[in-house]
């Protein structure tokens, strides 16, 4: 199945181009999870980014005919998806987290942790909807979509967006402004927590990398697109978790918790820590792999943490 110059004069629909899409994608055998998981979104993302639509228009909005120049582009982004294998969201420059739009590049990984679920409902019932959060930490921020969305949720909190790449930290950067919101989210240069010292927080989350050299070889070739510095970590995946629960008692308050998401190094780490009583979250959307604990379970803790 190719797209031919037959095919941009016969398609002349937002519509048929979705559908036509379904069948050119599947056929192709591309993978979705990076902002989809099926072909027919797919293509309507695609379709409405050619026709510089917002996401949330209706395709019967689009003109009728579609102009051939439309045709052309729809066509261009269909077939730069299935021969470049690039995630969607880095040919739109696109992704939606938490309701939120943030721009992305193959400076950072396409935004799609469940965690976005536990902000949504404000770390609720393990932060309590009657107390202030004044500061969080976001560990590997990335694009910024945690700590923004955080920022959005904890409408007075500060929030600091750490990663150790100055690449990743200029789309941090760009996201903050988009949203406006110089002055509580800081993007910040740091190797984990190295840059914090003296600083203390209410809520630390991270999304680390937490890919293990087994599973790293077996994706998908969209995920190769991606930083791999976002993704790898060790041989079984658990490299940056267990530095940031060595760390992490300095730096919560009193009252504090931390959320860590490791994805498929959920059972290395509890095999790892059998006497940990980590919390494994559950989510109504899909996901797993994140964990809670606690700022008095990880004093509680140190020690083991320190001889892992």
């Amino acid at each position: 199945m190719q797209i031919t110059n037959e095919t941009i004069t016969a398609l002349d629909s937002a519509e048929a181009w979705v559908h036509w899409g379904v069948d050119y994608f599947e056929q192709r055998g591309i993978y979705f999870g990076h902002g989809t998981d099926n072909a027919l979104d797919e293509a309507a993302w695609l379709v409405l980014a050619a026709l510089e639509m917002p996401l949330d228009m209706s395709l019967a909005d689009a003109p009728q005919p579609l102009p051939i120049v439309q045709r052309d582009a729809i066509a261009k982004l269909f077939q730069q998806r299935v021969e470049t294998r690039k995630p969607a969201a880095y040919l739109t420059h696109e992704a939606w987290f938490c309701g939120l739009r943030f721009y992305v590049d193959e400076r950072v990984l396409v935004p799609r942790s469940p965690i976005g679920e536990l902000i949504m409902n404000g770390f609720s019932p393990w932060w309590p909807a009657q107390s202030a959060v004044s500061r969080v930490l976001d560990i590997g921020t990335g694009s910024g979509c945690i700590a923004i969305a955080c920022a959005h949720a904890f409408a007075d909190a500060v929030v600091d967006a750490a990663d150790i790449s100055p690449e990743a930290l200029a789309v941090t950067q760009r996201n903050i402004e988009l949203h406006k919101l110089e002055g509580r989210v800081n993007a910040v240069e740091s190797d984990l927590f190295r840059a914090l010292d003296g600083r203390r927080y209410d809520i630390i989350v991270s999304n680390p990398p937490y890919v293990d050299a087994e599973d790293i070889a077996s994706m998908p070739q969209e995920f190769h697109h991606e930083p791999q510095l976002g993704l790898v970590a060790g041989e079984d995946g658990l490299d940056f978790a267990i530095r940031i629960l060595q760390h992490a008692p300095r730096y919560l308050s009193e009252d504090g918790i931390l959320i860590v998401e490791v994805g498929n190094s959920d059972a290395a780490l509890a095999q790892r820590f059998p006497a940990v009583p980590f919390m494994w979250l559950e989510f109504e959307y899909g996901g797993h792999g994140v964990f809670l604990l606690t700022a008095a379970e990880l004093v509680e803790y140190h020690e083991m943490f320190l001889l892992a």
